[in-house]
Parts: structure tokens; sequence; C-alpha cells
């Protein structure tokens, strides 16, 4: 690929490329919020078996 075909094609994305609207952008952070929860929830059990099994009895 020589130089006027990766311009070409950042030209292409470029004009394909768009700034999302509200609805989009709220959905997407509701996205990443909701696997933010469930990998921290995830961690939290984790770490509290591990805690409790590593507990003198």
């Amino acid at each position: 690929m020589n130089i006027s075909e990766l311009l070409e094609s950042w030209r292409r994305i470029i004009e394909l490329a768009r700034k999302p609207d509200r609805e989009e952008l709220m959905l997407s952070l509701k996205m990443v919020f909701i696997g933010f929860a469930i990998v921290g929830t995830i961690s939290f059990i984790i770490r509290y078996i591990a805690a409790v099994l590593r507990a003198p009895g």
C-alpha cells in the first residue's frame, strides 16, 4: 500500500465518521457503566471468597 492509497482510505473513513447523537451516546455510556459494574462485582466476589478461604479458622 503506497502513500496515496493510504491517504485515500483515510479520506473515506473521515467521510463516514460522524458525531453520535445524544441517544447513541447515552446508550454507549450505559453499556460501559454496566460492564464496569459487572466486572467490579465479579472481582469483589472473587476477592471476598479468597479472603474467606484464607482467614484463620
